[in-house]
């Protein structure tokens, strides 16, 4: 019986992982570099966690199971509600603001397809305790600090920023109902995704009138932050809002990142916890799913039994990141590589490469040699195939160090290259 890996999963040959280190490597240096300390939390958690934090409709994708106990558990989509909850155990002591990240493991239980499976992994980056743009901007540039990291130009990429309460301030200046907001963001969370009767269609199974289907449209469609207020309702909280959007876009423009960002009020994001500045990172010709996707939950602790505090962050997938990078040519060779391969030129004398290599990898350097005993030009197409960047031969007298890349040689007592390799 052959086995095969589970749809929507992914086995990780040794060139695949020098990739996906690659790529979490780099998210990690950003991250410490603006300032973000690292967490984890367990792979799985109470159900209730995530149906509280997201909704009942995050249930759905997730992969749940009752244990010996008969209590319901569930395999993380996401790591924000253990965020949550980590915070809230200690919220009285942990300083402010709260700057982390992390790059778990996650499950979803949906359909795969191009771009999206039932398991990957993402870099959450958050920040807890300000309710001001700033941090919503502190977010934003570190996943642009990001995307430049790994070579993606704003002819690459695009960050597309939108804002939740203004959204919802478009459809209740339209009349709609309190009950049927969710839904209703919903929908408009597929507007990009769908053709204009599709939309229509959605719309109205939502309970949207064909009137404030149009209202939505014609905020969702504006320019710029001008545009959308005047479609808006003239309301304190939408001043306030409108206020935050201009200042965020204001502070990207500071930090150097505004090439790689834009309005783009169509932007919603399906989760129902969102409260504020929301945004999606996607390639520039839009061709692919959304890259990253986050925004601001300021009522997230609340809801999970903590005070209501300032948060924000976002999320990035390894999936289609990985494609956008193969595609630009912008991942790394997947070829490995060792720093030395010794190899024994001359009978007698492989005793003397396992001694030789043990004191590499002692001194911190990567070192292997051949495990068969074969002629000198075999086991230099073994270093070749292995990536080394230099070979040393070993000979009863001497070491010959030959440099890979160029071909230069030097011949070496034995004691004087181990002092210095």
């Amino acid at each position: 019986m052959k086995i095969r890996p589970v749809k929507g999963t992914r086995d990780f040959y040794p060139d695949d992982m020098r990739v996906r280190n690659w790529i979490v490597d780099a998210w990690r240096r950003v991250s410490l570099r603006n300032g973000f300390e690292e967490y984890d939390a367990p792979i799985f958690e109470y159900l209730d966690l995530f149906t509280v934090k997201s909704g009942e409709e995050i249930a759905e994708q997730l992969f749940r199971f009752a244990d010996r106990g008969g209590r319901d558990l569930a395999i993380r989509a996401e790591i924000t509600p253990s965020l949550a909850r980590m915070v809230n155990a200690r919220i009285h002591s942990l300083p402010r603001p709260i700057k982390w990240f992390s790059v778990p493991r996650l499950c979803r239980a949906e359909k795969p397809q191009r771009g999206r499976l039932r398991e990957f992994f993402q870099w959450n980056v958050d920040v807890i305790g300000p309710a001001e743009s700033l941090a919503d901007a502190e977010c934003i540039f570190t996943a642009v600090d990001f995307l430049r990291e790994v070579g993606l130009t704003s002819d690459d990429v695009c960050v597309r920023i939108g804002s939740r309460p203004l959204t919802v301030a478009a459809l209740s200046g339209a009349g709609l109902s309190a009950d049927r907001m969710d839904a209703a963001l919903a929908v408009l969370d597929k507007r990009p995704k769908v053709d204009d009767e599709e939309f229509r269609r959605l719309g109205q199974a939502a309970g949207l009138s064909a009137g404030q289907v149009e209202a939505a449209c014609r905020f969702q469609d504006c320019a710029d932050v001008d545009a959308a207020a005047a479609v808006l309702p003239d309301r304190p909280d939408v001043r306030s809002a409108l206020d935050d959007l201009r200042s965020l876009l204001g502070l990207l423009e500071t930090m150097g990142v505004g090439p790689y960002c834009r309005l783009d009020l169509r932007v919603v994001r399906g989760l129902a916890y969102y409260t504020g500045l929301v945004y999606e990172v996607f390639d520039a010709a839009d061709e692919l799913r959304a890259i990253a996707g986050g925004g601001r939950y300021d009522n997230l602790l609340e809801v999970l039994g903590g005070p209501r505090v300032g948060a924000t962050g976002f999320g990035m997938g390894d999936v289609v990141l990985g494609i956008l990078l193969q595609e630009k040519g912008k991942l790394p060779s997947a070829a490995g590589g060792v720093d030395f391969f010794v190899i024994d030129d001359g009978e007698g004398l492989f005793d003397r490469v396992i001694g030789v290599v043990a004191q590499l990898r002692s001194r911190g350097f990567a070192a292997e040699y051949s495990y068969k005993r074969s002629a000198v030009g075999k086991q230099m197409k073994e270093a070749n195939r292995r990536g080394a960047r230099r070979v040393v031969l070993v000979r009863p007298e001497a070491v010959t160090v030959k440099e890979m890349a160029s071909g230069r040689q030097v011949v070496r007592s034995l004691a004087d290259f181990l002092a210095e390799p």
